[in-house]
């Protein structure tokens, strides 16, 4: 059993971009914060475990186009929400990355970035900028983007 990638936000914003991981399990506790997750790697599994605990937070995921977002095992306290511009009965099974939802949310939210705003959201950071000079400087590919990703030979 592989471990879990723990991500944590107090009252700040934490970021994780490009290919950052190759794990299939993350644990997210954020409270009073956000947290940004990139999901798009071709170096993730197909199958995605996320635990989350929520107390007045967001989180957002930038998956691609074909992900299923199960949310079936997610409580709710007070008020909260998934945004999510496809609805939950367009999701096709087999078809991409199945990410399932579990654990808590208190008066918390939960976006979901698809496709070319996955990418837009990923863009417009400070990673993103961090990446394109780290990839000029080394002649290598830029990571964050989500148009290519990995080293270049």
């Amino acid at each position: 059993m592989s471990l879990a990638e723990r991500i944590h936000s107090d009252h700040g914003l934490v970021k994780h971009l490009g290919n950052w991981t190759e794990a299939g399990r993350f644990e997210v506790k954020a409270r009073h914060g956000a947290a940004v997750l990139d999901l798009r790697s071709p170096g993730l599994p197909d199958d995605i475990v996320i635990h989350i605990d929520l107390d007045r937070a967001m989180v957002k995921l930038l998956v691609d186009d074909s992900a299923a977002i199960d949310h079936w095992n997610l409580r709710w306290t007070a008020r909260g929400r998934i945004k999510d511009s496809r609805p939950v009965s367009g999701c096709d099974e087999g078809t991409g990355r199945r990410i399932r939802l579990s654990g808590s949310a208190t008066n918390s939210e939960i976006r979901i970035h698809r496709g070319g705003i996955a990418v837009l959201s990923a863009m417009f950071s400070r990673a993103w900028i961090q990446d394109a000079r780290r990839a000029h400087k080394t002649g290598g590919a830029m990571t964050i983007d989500g148009l290519t990703t990995g080293q270049q030979s």
